[in-house]
Order: C-alpha cells, then structure tokens, then sequence
C-alpha cells in the first residue's frame, strides 16, 4: 500500500510540474535535448522531490500508529470445532471377475458335429450346447446292452434256482459277476459316451462360439465355447498387509466404474489368509451389484474401502497446520475473546487419519474451541488478534 501511494504522490507531483512549467523544462523536453547535463540535473531534481515525500509519510504513519493503533492488529477468520462423524476410505484399484466365466473344451478326440447354441443366447444349468462325433460309441453301448440284459436274465434265474438249494453255487457266482461285469462296462461306457456331449455347467450366456462345426476337436485342447454368467460377479483387489485388520468381511465399499460413470455402494464378502511375499498383500472380494447386467468381467474399478471409522472425531483444515523445530505439530486457537478481538494461544496437537482437505485431530483440541483458519500463518503466540467474522 505505502509503495503505491509513493508512486501516485510521484506521480502528481510530476504532473503538476509538468502543468507549471515551461515545456522547455519538462521531462519530456530534457530527454528529447539529449543533453547529459540537463537529464541529470533534472533526475537530481525529481530524486529530491521524492526524498521529502517519504519523509513526509513518516511523518504521518507514525501519528497514525499513535492515534490508531488497532491498525497493526491482524485479521483472522475462525471457526468453532465441533465433534463429527469422521470415515475413512482406503483408496484401491481392481477389476470385475466371475467364477462362472468358463471356456468349454472337448473331452474327446473326434469332429465337432453340432452346435446347439447361437452366440448371446441364454442357456439353462444341464442344457446341451454341442456334440462331438463319438465314432461309433453309441452302437457299442448298445450292443452292450443287449447283453447287459441277457446277463441280468441269466443271473435273476440262476438265484431263483439258488434260492431254492437248485443247481450248483458255482453257476450262481458265475451269472452273479458275469452280471456286475456287464454292468459296469455299461457304466464306463456311458461316461466314455458322455464326453462326446458338451452341457452347460450353469446357466448364463454363451458369449462366444470359438471353434465351428466340422472342425477336428482333441481332448483338453481345443475350446469349444465360451460360457459366461453376470449374475454373480465380484471385485477382486490386493490390500497392503498394514490393513489387515482394519479391511474385514462386511466393510463398506465405494465401487465406482469410470468406464460406466456408475457408482454403487457395496460391502467386502471375502478376505484372503494369506500374504503375498512379492507385494506383500492380501486378496479381498467385494460383491457387485449387477441388475443391469452392464458389469463385466475385467472391467476395472476403484474402491473406497472404509477402514476406519470415529463417531466423535474433531476434524481441521490441514493447511492451517504448522510445525516447530522439535517436529510437533501446532495450531492457533482464539481465547479471551470480547467485542470481536482475542487473545492467540499456540496448541500442540496430535493428529490421526486425513480424508480429502481434513485432518483428524486426536489430542489438543477440544470441543468448542475456536480455532484461526484464514490469517494462521501471520500470527504469534499471545498476540491480540481482531475476528472478522465474528
């Protein structure tokens, strides 16, 4: 303020030098002589000129600050601290996974006769997507059992006939495992017969169809089709190991998906046992929310896991925080006030968790004190200050 004041005296005072002078003596005229003589006699003049300006305003702050002298106090804004709700989030990244995202593949060697199911179609738990051509297997299981049934004839009549002390008990044992045999290669035969057939394990949508009819498929090789369900989906994220007890089964999660501009609020349903030795992390699972089936899978995500909670926290701004040499952390509280000034009081502090702006304050303040936020820095201790918005 003082300097701008110097260069508008300055300034009217050239101007009235100007406006009483002749133009031959004016700053303008003296440059454009290009005369060494005369620019520096005239700069002496002007320096001169200014000297008894300053000396001047000396003269006036001084009588100001006498008759005045509120005008050296600071102004401050403050605020009264008062006990809160206080949540802290974890802040982490993870992707969308299923477990009931699975590619079906060929469990025998053969040519891929039929596929049943389209792409996108919906299918039922059991329901029959492809079949494989089972080279014949279909005409041996049928011939055996034809003598499946004749074994089991032979083998009911010969314990009839055992029943009633006829016959040789050689020949009953004889019809009795000729008869398990038989059904047991029935059996084996089914299920060799089986893996020509492919079903859904579940229910979902058969997001793709990968290998074509007439292709030559091989046992565990060869995919056949890509099943997928979106009802059960989760979040799978790693959390750093000095979390593990506060990051448990049933906190509450903020999910947001960027991609959608979704957010939805959720819970943790799993947290894993053991610690990655690489990262030093452990898996937690959060469930998600899929009504609109617009999720999924490997789609990323950001978490806001709240692992910490305190019903009756004081919270502050952090930048109105200080510290001194000994590495403690400071601020300024208001007391003594009265007709909108007060007295500035230095309180040491210990502080928690911060969130956003925030910082939780654990020791130092209580509730009610009335805490300098704007003006902090250009305080001391003990200083009369004036409230501005008191």
């Amino acid at each position: 303020m003082k300097n701008i004041f110097y260069t508008l005296s300055l300034s009217l005072l050239l101007l009235g030098v100007s406006c009483g002078e002749p133009k031959k003596n004016s700053t303008e005229a003296v440059l454009e002589s290009n005369d060494v003589e005369k620019i520096q006699q005239k700069r002496d003049e002007l320096t001169n000129q200014l000297v008894a300006l300053e000396g001047e305003i000396k003269q006036l702050d001084s009588k100001l600050k006498e008759i005045n002298p509120e005008r050296n106090i600071p102004l401050v804004t403050s605020y009264e601290v008062k006990s809160e709700e206080f949540n802290h989030f974890l802040e982490l990244q993870g992707s969308v996974e299923t477990k009931k995202n699975v590619v079906l593949n060929a469990e025998m060697a053969g040519v891929l006769e039929r596929v049943y199911a389209t792409e996108g179609q919906r299918v039922s738990k059991g329901q029959t997507l492809a079949k494989i051509d089972d080279g014949g297997l279909s005409q041996q299981l049928a011939q055996m059992q034809i003598q499946l049934d004749l074994a089991k004839t032979t083998y009911e009549r010969q314990k009839r006939l055992w029943d009633q002390q006829i016959g040789s008990e050689i020949q009953f044992l004889q019809a009795k495992s000729s008869y398990e045999g038989q059904v047991n290669a029935v059996n084996q035969m089914k299920s060799q017969l089986s893996k020509s057939v492919i079903t859904a394990p579940f229910s979902g949508v058969v997001d793709d169809i990968i290998t074509e009819e007439g292709n030559v498929v091989s046992p565990g090789q060869t995919p056949i089709l890509r099943l997928v369900n979106l009802d059960d989906m989760y979040i799978k994220t790693d959390v750093p190991e000095n979390y593990i007890s506060d990051v448990t089964e049933g906190k509450s999660v903020e999910v947001t998906f960027p991609v959608l501009g979704e957010t939805v609020e959720t819970k943790v349903r799993q947290t894993g046992s053991y610690i990655n030795p690489n990262n030093r992390t452990f898996n937690a699972e959060v469930e998600v929310p899929n009504k609109n089936k617009n999720i999924k899978p490997n789609l990323s995500a950001r978490l806001k896991i709240n692992d910490y909670t305190n019903e009756n926290a004081i919270l502050v701004p952090q930048n109105i925080i200080s510290e001194n040499a000994e590495g403690e952390q400071y601020l300024f509280v208001i007391q003594e006030v009265k007709d909108e000034k007060g007295t500035a009081r230095q309180v040491i502090i210990e502080t928690g968790k911060t969130q956003g702006d925030k910082i939780e304050v654990l020791k130092g303040l209580n509730d009610g004190d009335l805490v300098i936020q704007e003006g902090a820095r250009s305080v001391k201790e003990g200083q009369t200050v004036k409230l501005i918005n008191y």
